[in-house]
């Protein structure tokens, strides 16, 4: 091989070489749009920071795939045609390989047609069925349905028996999802409901719906279905106020956090909700298989943000560790790849629960990853 030849070939080893050290150099652009403010802000708020705090984490970490991870974030401000943008300009501009989203039912929905459109894959971070049913090639979710809340506390008003139930629902999406799957399956246990009360998004006071259940005497709980922002720490309020505290009063598991009973006060003391076993990290048995995942993250979580720790941070905390490891099943930034490794998931042990994904199931989620919690002294406790 002649001198002029090794030059060559020297010289394409070395722009080789650059190359493949440039593309490393290249970040791997996760997207995200979130209520970061707005009504949904006690979602989004938590969900951004744990983003942000768990992709500097991976970062300090070497990253994934020897690439670091850059979170594209935007703010919907809890407006669904505002993500439904921001998802247009991920897709189409921001080059990200999955989105991690949607605080509530409403700006998920928005972004769905957008992002299956794109084949980007989509974790959202909200509750209705309607998101993962029927499947959608590349829509996933993090946190547990609607139907297995409505199937939580039905179950626990059986348990106490409790057969004549008060709703009260929003008229937000996940609101009138909700109330729906609800009464799809009430009279299944053996639970009639007795009054059927709604109120919007932005009422701020829920007075006459619960006057009118307080007057019908066979009323035996409450149960208040949907809603994001203050809705249900108002309900809370008025429930109170009213003088109804001896009726039990059930809230869904989107008021998984310590601002609710903040808003909502004294009157939040007996209320009782589905809830994932993060709210009760501390007080798990340590066989429970859960417990080294939601004690770690509602450590790092609270030291990092000084806040209590909510359900909603663990939702993106699941949705951005679900992403890393497709990634590196995968081992690709590839969407479609990704898209094909989330479905195969199988065993991730998250803060929601056990996660097992299908082609059939893009959640993974079984109704037993819900523990029934009760507010006692401002504080969860677990209802045995």
């Amino acid at each position: 091989m002649n001198y002029l030849n090794r030059l060559t070939i020297m010289g394409v080893a070395i722009a080789a070489s650059m190359f493949s050290i440039a593309f490393a150099a290249e970040p791997i652009r996760i997207g995200s749009v979130l209520s970061s403010t707005g009504p949904a802000s006690f979602i989004g708020d938590p969900e951004l920071r744990t983003l942000r705090l768990y992709v500097e984490r991976l970062n300090d970490n070497g990253g994934v795939l020897g690439r670091k991870i850059e979170l594209v974030a935007y703010d919907d401000v809890t407006d669904a045609n505002k993500a439904r943008t921001f998802a247009t300009r991920l897709a189409e501009r921001d080059g990200v390989i999955a989105v991690i989203g949607g605080s509530t039912t409403g700006t998920t929905l928005a972004m769905v047609s957008v992002l299956e459109r794109a084949k980007i894959p989509f974790i959202s971070l909200a509750g209705s069925v309607q998101i993962v049913e029927p499947v959608k090639k590349y829509v996933f979710k993090s946190p547990h349905t609607d139907r297995m809340a409505c199937e939580s506390v039905f179950a626990d008003l059986k348990k106490r028996n409790l057969t004549k139930v008060a709703l009260i629902s929003g008229t937000d999406g996940f609101g009138v999802s909700m109330r729906e799957q609800c009464l799809k399956i009430v009279e299944s246990y053996g639970i009639s409901v007795v009054s059927d009360e709604t109120y919007g998004v932005q009422d701020t006071d829920m007075t006459p719906q619960l006057t009118k259940i307080k007057a019908i005497p066979s009323v035996q709980a409450v149960f208040n279905i949907g809603a994001s922002g203050q809705g249900p720490a108002i309900i809370t309020r008025n429930y109170g106020q009213l003088g109804m505290t001896s009726i039990p009063l059930y809230q869904n598991h989107g008021v998984a956090s310590k601002a609710y009973i903040a808003l909502a006060g004294e009157a939040s003391e007996g209320v009782r909700l589905p809830a994932t076993a993060l709210l009760i990290a501390s007080k798990l048995p340590d066989s429970d298989p859960q417990k080294k995942v939601v004690t770690a993250y509602a450590r790092e979580y609270e030291k990092a943000a000084s806040q209590p720790v909510s359900t909603f941070g663990g939702y993106a905390y699941d949705a951005l560790m679900l992403v890393v490891q497709a990634i590196e099943k995968s081992n690709s930034v590839d969407p479609r790849s990704i898209r094909d490794a989330l479905e195969r998931t199988k065993g991730y042990v998250g803060t929601a629960g056990i996660v097992n994904m299908s082609p059939d199931d893009h959640m993974g989620l079984t109704g037993d990853a819900f523990r029934m919690v009760e507010i006692k002294n401002h504080d969860w406790v677990l209802v045995q």
